[in-house]
């Protein structure tokens, strides 16, 4: 070979092993490149979502680019880039989206740990007490003569005279003992056997007058005088009030006739009808408050003195009688009274709100708050209860979270499945779940749902955006053109004519739809118009 030959195979060779080491290079390179954009991937993903701005609690078109609280001080909603990613809930778990839950007003409280006390509540009526009524009936046949009292009603002292009768027995009776009386004083020096069967005679008469009643002072009257009276007084034996009274002047009485009766009111009873399922709690000696219509925030105070051992079948409750003191003669018997009746507290238990326990008759459930926008429906065993709260005996630990209020929404009518198939289809996974109708999904006015479109006209003046947008699948609604109301000036920056855009919008009330939120996305006007050459001349959500 030539020099020149040589010379030329040389370079070749070079730029060869040039040529390969200049490849492989740059394959290591690549691969080194790749291995940085998997890292950068990887280190991407493990970063936290971008927020882009932070949407109203309520649903209402108001959003803020930094945290803040609604006029309720509830906080607003962050907005993630690429949508709000919801982890999935627990197969026994209610998943609600945070909007609905303020929507639908849950409110919830700690299960806490609390002494139970009770007050017992039954309405009762005033009643005379019946240790202190008088009945006064002649133990004779006679007439009335003349009356002293004459109208129920009447305050009577004690002694006073109520009415005055005549009978020919008792006229008979008081000569028989006067003529005995005047015979044992004339047979003073007599044999003792005339003496003893004198004696006798008179003590027979005088037993037979106080057996009727006659007065000691009239006996003695009778003894001194001698003398028969024709008429006898009738007297009051305590002071109170005349109840009843029969007695008519003139009138004819059998011995045993009630002719009037005197009650002493300084003491009255309550009788009050506590319902079946309390009657336990309600013991001799409780301290009891009783309420009268007739004096508005006036008490009386008083204990229970007695339980009756009897329950009205037709009521199903039982009386516990109250006994007052009425010095100053306020309450009458026949009126109608409240009471209330304190029960011994309990040690401290583990406690829910009354509000808190769902009661469908066969069992007890109480709706547990996990985490925000998570419940979960647990059955519960209760105790005892007091006005506002239950204790918990299995089922819920303390300083848990319960819902206190829009339970009832929650359980949908006590059918608990009927509301997680309602509520919660994300947490139940059911194909049901899956293939419900998007409308139906978002149908509850408030809630967000994403499109996208070629803004057409901008009015900054009225804040409307006219935009062609393609099919919104939550809403069931074909491609056209729309007109929306702008949430805030701030969205009227990225909403330019001809600009493509992803957007979510809310029905704020029927009929007008608000866009809350905007992102531009790429692709040209051709592409987003395209779907709204098919779409209908007539606008078919005119009424939306």
């Amino acid at each position: 070979m030539s020099k020149g030959t040589n010379i030329a195979i040389g370079m070749i060779v070079v730029a060869a092993l040039a040529a390969g080491g200049g490849y492989w290079a740059g394959n290591r390179g690549a691969q080194k490149q790749g291995a940085a954009s998997e890292a950068d991937g990887a280190g991407g993903a493990s970063k936290e979502r971008k927020i882009l701005y932070y949407r109203n609690p309520m649903g209402l078109p108001d959003t803020s680019p930094v945290p803040k609280k609604d006029p309720m001080g509830m906080d607003y909603i962050p907005v993630f880039e690429g949508g709000e990613a919801a982890e999935p809930a627990a197969a026994n778990q209610i998943a609600i989206s945070t909007d609905k839950v303020q929507k639908l007003g849950v409110r919830t409280a700690k299960a806490s740990r609390k002494a139970i006390s009770k007050t017992v509540r039954a309405a009762g009526r005033i009643e005379p007490d019946e240790r202190r009524v008088y009945a006064i009936s002649p133990k004779f046949e006679g007439y009335v003569e003349r009356l002293f009292v004459n109208a129920t009603g009447q305050a009577v002292a004690k002694g006073q005279p109520l009415f005055e009768v005549y009978s020919p027995e008792l006229v008979s009776a008081q000569r028989e003992y006067a003529i005995a009386a005047q015979g044992v004083q004339s047979l003073k020096g007599a044999g003792s056997e005339a003496q003893e069967g004198m004696q006798q005679l008179a003590e027979s008469s005088l037993m037979r007058l106080k057996n009727w009643d006659i007065s000691e002072e009239q006996v003695r009257a009778l003894a001194k005088s001698g003398t028969a009276r024709r008429t006898m007084t009738f007297r009051s034996p305590v002071a109170g009030i005349v109840t009843e009274k029969k007695a008519i002047q003139g009138m004819r009485f059998m011995p045993g006739d009630s002719l009037y009766q005197v009650a002493d009111l300084s003491t009255v009873w309550v009788l009050a009808d506590v319902f079946e399922q309390d009657i336990g709690l309600v013991k001799t000696g409780a301290s009891a408050k009783v309420m009268i219509n007739a004096y508005p925030g006036k008490e009386f105070s008083g204990k229970v003195t007695y339980v009756y051992p009897t329950l009205n079948a037709a009521t199903r409750t039982a009386q516990a009688r109250v006994e007052l003191a009425n010095p100053e003669q306020l309450l009458k018997p026949g009126m109608f009274a409240s009471v209330e009746v304190a029960v011994a507290a309990r040690s401290e238990v583990v406690t829910v709100p009354v509000s808190a326990v769902i009661d469908s008759g066969t069992r007890q459930i109480v709706l547990v708050q996990v985490k925000e926008g998570r419940f979960e429906p647990r059955e519960v065993r209760l105790g005892a209860r007091s006005d506002d709260a239950v204790e918990v005996l299995e089922g819920v630990r303390e300083g848990e979270d319960v819902v206190v209020a829009a339970n009832f929404l929650i359980d949908a009518e006590s059918n608990l499945k009927a509301a997680v198939g309602s509520f919660g289809h994300a947490a139940h996974g059911s194909s049901a779940a899956k293939d419900t109708e998007p409308a139906a999904k978002a149908g509850a006015s408030g809630v967000g749902h994403k499109g996208e479109g070629v803004v057409e006209k901008v009015d900054a003046n009225s804040g409307m955006v006219s935009i062609n947008h393609g099919p919104v699948a939550s809403l069931n609604w074909p491609a056209m053109t729309m007109e929306f109301k702008v949430a805030n000036s701030a969205l009227l920056e990225q909403l330019k004519p001809g600009a493509r855009v992803a957007f979510e919008i809310v029905e704020r009330q029927p009929g007008e739809w608000v866009v809350t939120g905007v992102r531009p996305v790429g692709g040209s006007k051709a592409d987003a118009t395209a779907p709204a050459a098919s779409a209908p001349a007539a606008n078919p959500h005119a009424g939306h």
